[in-house]
């Protein structure tokens, strides 16, 4: 077997040859299991395809993955449906035989937390933070819905917004599967309860809504502040590679390539603001150059400098009061 190390720059040098087609979701309708790649002993990764949700890509878009201890698999995220969840599960099984003891829910986006229900069906405790949860309940019956209109229901049936088996409010150790895995929260960042998974045995980090890879990152539950001191936490630990929320598998400079947008971000939009820039502008005035690139630039990029704009406003205008 291969040095860790030299595992990891191996499969990051085919991620470009190999990501889409080993997991990627194929012809609308497919019922073909996607194959896991193994990203250091032990530890797997699902890519998502790239791109936003359509009929194309059966809404897979975001990654999964999951870890195998001496007593069992804890997997990382569930897949956008009920189907894609079955598909999951059945990656897991022609890797190991070892029950899965436990599905993190990592943050509340739709690719990520509509699979839970194949999870539950074999008996398999799904877990988040509890205001992930309270954000699940909140809207995701209506995320659902839209998801639902968009893919089929054929495509989503069987899929629902699940009640988790676990709730927590901080950062933990779990110890299901003989192998310590640390879930950290960092507080309000990416979303109100966005967790990442660290595998400490081999310094992979499962990063879910903290990082995506050359894909522009979503703003709408973020607080900035709060997700740049989680980067910052992050960039402190010895990774060795990052399974991002979208995207290929990563190396730990993926952390600061977000903090850099994030920064670049806000910063435009404060000079944007205080020169008075109507909202109409912004979109088009929020030029970010080094991230022209970046999967959903010209969508989710263009979406932020909106939301982040509305948002420097009224701090601005709270401050004159």
């Amino acid at each position: 077997m291969l040095p860790v190390t030299r595992r990891l720059l191996a499969m990051l040098a085919a991620t470009v040859l190999l990501g889409a087609c080993a997991s990627g979701p194929g012809a609308p309708g497919t019922l073909t299991v996607p194959r896991a790649s193994e990203v250091a002993p032990g530890v797997y990764m699902l890519q998502g395809a790239s791109g936003e949700v359509d009929v194309g890509n059966l809404g897979r878009i975001g990654n999964a993955g999951f870890v195998v201890g001496e007593t069992g698999v804890v997997a990382i995220d569930t897949g956008t449906s009920h189907r894609h969840g079955m598909l999951l599960l059945a990656a897991i099984k022609a890797v190991t035989d070892k029950p899965v003891r436990l599905a993190l829910v990592t943050h509340t986006r739709q690719e990520f937390l509509f699979g839970a229900t194949a999870y539950r069906e074999q008996g398999i405790e799904v877990a988040t933070h509890r205001k992930t949860a309270g954000l699940m309940k909140a809207r995701c019956e209506t995320c659902l819905k839209r998801l639902t209109a968009t893919l089929g229901a054929e495509e989503m049936r069987g899929s629902a917004v699940v009640v988790p088996d676990r709730l927590f409010d901080q950062g933990h150790t779990l110890h299901d599967i003989g192998r310590p895995l640390r879930v950290m929260y960092f507080g309000h960042s990416s979303g109100p309860g966005d967790i990442a998974v660290l595998d400490e045995q081999s310094g992979v980090l499962f990063a879910g809504g903290l990082l995506d890879e050359r894909r522009i990152p979503d703003v709408q539950d973020a607080e900035l502040r709060g997700w740049q001191q989680a980067l910052v936490q992050l960039s402190e630990l010895p990774l060795t590679a990052v399974v991002p929320g979208h995207g290929p598998l990563a190396r730990p400079a993926v952390v600061g390539a977000v903090a850099a947008y994030l920064r670049q971000l806000e910063s435009r939009l404060i000079e944007l603001a205080t020169a008075g820039a109507a909202l109409s502008e912004v979109p088009d005035a929020t030029v970010l150059p080094a991230f022209r690139s970046w999967d959903q630039y010209d969508s989710i990029h263009r979406r932020n400098a909106s939301i982040v704009f509305v948002r420097v406003e009224r701090e601005q205008m709270l401050k004159q009061q």
